[in-house]
Order: structure tokens, then C-alpha cells, then sequence
């Protein structure tokens, strides 16, 4: 299944030309298709982990989606870290999805430059007599992005973001920790391994008085 998955996004969405472009595709396709194995592990074993202290597989189905969709609200997607309340910051760093997305995207989109479409590209007016280059340099030197024509004197064309870091720094997630969060998600695998066959013996083995009475 991770094999299918990871043809059916890796490729359609052209994210392997981003890692030719790097001059990483062996590393950063097969991390890729780790991450997709790992998902799947993870949630395989999640399951169990919820199903062993539940009586029913429909209680067990309720838990582990109430634990799901807490693990994916707060993984950084839908609200960055810097947006979210003081308290909430702890389930961005303990929700596993934090670190498998970050992995995702740095491994898909890392290091390749950014090119604008006609659409996404701000025009204006330098005043005066000034250069594009000349009147945008000190704001390019400190939000990013690029000029089309920076010794253009009219009809300046400006792109925000000139690489793909710059958007991965917004969002929390730096390639230089793609095997550190691929780590950290084996260490979630291996914990629900554990609070399985703990849940289990906890919840479900008789002890002592209650196994000599039966």
C-alpha cells in the first residue's frame, strides 16, 4: 500500500523533479516512501493501541478518531506554531504529525527555486527615475522574493518568494531535520507497540483474586 501511495502522489505531483533539481533523488525518494511507510505503521498500531483498553471495536473506532483528529489539528497544518495559544503549543510539539509533516514537505519541496507565474507576480512603478533593483533592495534583502528585471525603470514585475526554504521556514519545517523527524516518528511506532501490550495486560489479563475465582 505505501508503495502505491507514494507512486500515486510522488510523481503526479512532479514533487521528484524538485529533488533532480537538488541533485538528491535516490535520498529523498526513498525517504519519501519511507514517510509513507511510517504513516501507515503508525496508524495501524495507534489503532490497537485505542481498541486494547475499549470493550467494543466501535468504542475503539470513536477513540482513536477523536485521537486522530487531534493528532492532524494540530500538527502545524491548519494553524502555524507562532498562531496558536500559549497551551495548545504542547500538542503541536507531542501530535506525531508534526514531525511527519514537516519530513513530508522538506523532503518534497526542499532547495529548488521558485519561479512566478504571470499571475502571482506584483507590478508597479518605481518613482522617480530609481531601478526596480535600486528602489526594492533593501525590502528584497529582507523578505525575500526577486525581480524579474532589476535594471528595469518601469513596469516592475516582483515575485514574493524566490525558493521553496524561504516557505518551509514559515511553516516550521527544515530539511536539515528530515531524518531527525523520521526518527521521532519510529519512536511513536515503537511507544504504541508498547502502550498496546501494556494497555492489554492492564485492562484485560486476569490478576490475581479475580484469575484464582475464575
Amino acid at each position: 500500500m505505501s508503495v502505491f501511495m507514494f507512486i500515486c502522489v510522488y510523481y503526479p505531483v512532479g514533487l521528484y523533479k524538485n529533488a533532480e533539481a537538488a541533485g538528491q533523488t535516490t535520498e529523498r525518494g526513498g525517504l519519501m516512501w519511507l514517510l509513507f511507510w511510517q504513516f501507515l505503521i503508525f496508524t495501524c498500531t495507534f489503532a490497537h493501541a485505542c481498541i486494547a483498553i475499549t470493550d467494543t471495536a466501535e468504542a475503539g473506532g470513536n477513540l482513536a478518531n477523536v485521537l486522530f483528529m487531534m493528532c492532524l489539528i494540530f500538527c502545524g497544518v491548519l494553524a502555524s506554531p507562532d498562531a496558536m495559544p500559549r497551551f495548545w503549543i504542547f500538542m503541536y510539539r507531542v501530535s506525531p504529525f508534526s514531525y511527519l509533516v514537516s519530513a513530508m514537505l522538506s523532503t518534497g519541496l526542499a532547495n529548488t527555486r521558485v519561479t512566478c507565474s504571470d499571475v502571482e507576480l506584483v507590478s508597479f512603478d518605481p518613482p522617480g527615475n530609481q531601478t526596480c533593483g535600486a528602489y526594492l533592495s533593501d525590502y528584497i534583502s529582507s523578505a525575500g522574493g526577486y525581480l524579474t528585471d532589476p535594471s528595469a525603470q518601469s513596469d516592475c514585475n516582483y515575485c514574493p518568494i524566490a525558493d521553496t526554504n524561504v516557505f518551509l521556514d514559515a511553516v516550521s519545517a527544515s530539511y536539515d531535520n528530515r531524518w531527525r523527524d523520521f526518527g521521532i516518528g519510529m519512536v511513536y511506532i515503537a511507544f504504541n507497540i508498547a502502550a498496546s501490550l501494556a494497555l492489554y495486560w492492564l485492562v484485560r489479563m486476569p490478576k490475581g483474586k479475580k484469575k484464582a475465582s475464575s
